[in-house]
């Protein structure tokens, strides 16, 4: 199951699109995992995108599912990377040479577009230009209000900060300059009382 319907939520939460090709003189596409499928159907739909489009993609746990897949598209530049990290000095060189007409397509975990909107906002591209998709994973990225450690891939609800080794709640707030949910101690008054995990939306 590559789609998931969120619930709804506060105000704060964001709010994942559909991508639909768009008329641009060029077009970066960064994807993770299952955000592969969201590429290929973006390149059913028009084919022409391809020839002026620079593909980033993370396969993460997909290993090579998708990989000569999207070879197969024929974009003018493609990228592999092992993780979103190692893709970052890429993705930071293409939006700082970009050019007026850039479109962004960002498909994938919520991570990995949270944290490629946020360099894409940061380097002057406009919201208007920017698409997104979710595929795959439902896992968060968390940020302890403690601490203010990281934690990527979380599933259950709470969860062990992985920095301080504090039990926190997971919370729908989300920070777009962190691009992470935020996450809050749960036994902050009575200590030791954590609920068991359960996962989330199950």
């Amino acid at each position: 199951m590559s789609k998931f319907q969120f619930p709804e939520s506060i105000k704060s939460r964001p709010v994942w699109g559909t991508l639909e090709p768009r008329a641009g003189k060029a077009h970066l596409m960064v994807a993770d995992s299952e955000g592969a499928e969201a590429l290929l159907d973006l390149a059913q739909a028009d084919a022409t995108l391809m020839a002026r489009a620079h593909v980033i993609y993370i396969p993460r746990e997909t290993g090579e599912s998708y990989t000569v897949r999207l070879k197969e598209l024929g974009a003018a530049q493609f990228y592999v990377g092992p993780s979103y990290e190692a893709a970052v000095p890429r993705l930071r060189r293409t939006l700082s040479d970009a050019h007026m007409g850039l479109q962004v397509y960002l498909t994938g975990t919520e991570g990995l577009m949270g944290q490629a909107m946020r360099e894409a906002i940061e380097a002057g591209i406009p919201h208007s230009a920017i698409q997104t998709e979710h595929r795959g994973s439902i896992a968060r990225r968390m940020q302890c209000v403690h601490c203010k450690g990281i934690t990527d891939d979380v599933i259950t609800d709470p969860f062990v900060c992985a920095h301080c080794g504090l039990n926190l709640f997971v919370r729908d707030h989300y920070s777009r300059r962190h691009a992470a949910y935020q996450g809050v101690c749960i036994d902050a008054e009575d200590p030791g009382n954590v609920p068991e995990p359960v996962r989330l939306y199950s």
